[in-house]
């Protein structure tokens, strides 16, 4: 079979060619509806006609300025016993009008991590000044005892404000005459009456629930602190508090510190109540860390050194004399101590009966410092 010669010929791409028809629209825009223009121009009517009409009441607008004058409404998160604890609180405050209360939102809501509300008044007087325990192994063992128990029965389940605080009253006592001069010795005052101790846990049976081993790891941090000379100042010199929920009969008579937790914190009034009352200086002899045994004729005989009252009344009661008058000091009726302080001297412990005598100075130095009394001596 003969074929032409062009067929025997293998042909080239180029020898291909075909014209396609190509859209020049996207899919998005064919299914695009047709009236988009329209529809804009008819929102841009609505927006521009009522301006043009009312052109008096334009004004400017500042972002964020109507939000400003638009009253906040309180969520449920924001009003006190509506939420859980652990959730986070926000709030918003809104100025009060001239003479009114600012109303804030979500008052009285805290975090569970803030401490303890403390109010304590201003003008509450001078904080206390720090006393070691260090004279002896035996006296510190015994001591961090005593007030880690007073601070766990009394305080347990405050924050470490409140922990402090009841720390501080502790040592408070401790340095005023009328208490005992050791720490076991305040703590376990009277705790051999039924009541009237002046540590309810020391008589009211407390003392027999055995400590969570926790909390009473924290209170012994307290009461280590304390012991080493932390002072917490927020109480000042107070040697007296109450629990909130009660009013009992001397806290009228007393000076009133303010409130931290759950307890109300008081100072003597008068002299009883002055820095220069207190003495800061540890003597040491502990006693036992427990409580005394009971004894019923506790109950029916009066302790003075018991009621705060009776305490105040001595200090006031007491005659201020001139320094230097002869006999001054011997003159004054002694306050109220302690039962362990008057057996061991009463106020011949604070006397100065053992300074070195004038025949114990040289004759050059005899009079020294009259000239202070008696200029030009």
């Amino acid at each position: 079979m003969n074929l032409p010669p062009v067929c025997l010929q293998e042909l080239r791409p180029r020898d291909f060619s075909a014209r396609l028809r190509r859209s020049r629209g996207s899919l998005r825009a064919a299914k695009a509806p047709r009236h988009t223009g329209r529809r804009a121009l008819a929102l841009l009517a609505a927006v521009a006609v009522p301006a043009f009409a009312a052109p008096e009441d334009w004004r400017n607008f500042g972002l964020g300025e109507e939000a400003a004058t638009a009253a906040a409404r309180t969520m449920p998160f924001e009003v006190p016993g509506d939420s859980f604890p652990g959730s986070a609180f926000y709030y918003l405050t809104q100025d009060s009008p001239a003479g009114g209360s600012t109303a804030t939102l979500g008052q009285g809501i805290h975090s569970d991590a803030d401490d303890a509300p403390v109010a304590v008044d201003p003008v509450a007087g001078p904080a206390a000044r720090a006393m070691r325990i260090d004279n002896s192994e035996v006296d510190r063992t015994r001591a961090l005892q005593c007030l880690t128990a007073a601070i766990y029965y009394e305080a347990a389940s405050e924050p470490d404000p409140g922990q402090r605080a009841v720390a501080q009253v502790v040592l408070n006592r401790v340095a005023h005459p009328s208490y005992p001069k050791t720490v076991c010795g305040v703590v376990y005052q009277g705790s051999e009456r039924s009541t009237g101790c002046q540590f309810s846990f020391t008589c009211d049976g407390a003392l027999a629930r055995a400590p969570n081993r926790l909390f009473w790891l924290r209170a012994e941090n307290v009461a280590r602190a304390a012991l080493a000379g932390f002072v917490y100042s927020p109480v000042g010199l107070a040697t007296h508090y109450h629990t909130i929920q009660i009013h009992p009969y001397w806290a009228d008579s007393l000076a009133y510190i303010g409130t931290i937790g759950a307890h109300r914190f008081y100072r003597f009034g008068g002299r009883a109540g002055q820095p220069a009352t207190f003495r800061f200086a540890y003597l040491g002899g502990e006693p036992a860390a427990a409580p005394h045994a009971r004894d019923a004729a506790a109950d029916r005989a009066a302790d003075p050194v018991l009621d705060p009252l009776a305490v105040q009344r001595a200090w006031d009661a007491a005659p201020i004399v001139a320094a230097g008058t002869a006999g001054a000091i011997h003159s004054a009726p002694a306050p109220i101590y302690a039962q362990e302080l008057q057996s061991r001297g009463g106020d011949a412990l604070y006397r100065g009966d053992g300074l070195p005598q004038a025949t114990g100075i040289r004759p050059e130095y005899a009079n020294s410092g009259a000239w202070i009394s008696q200029p030009g001596s």
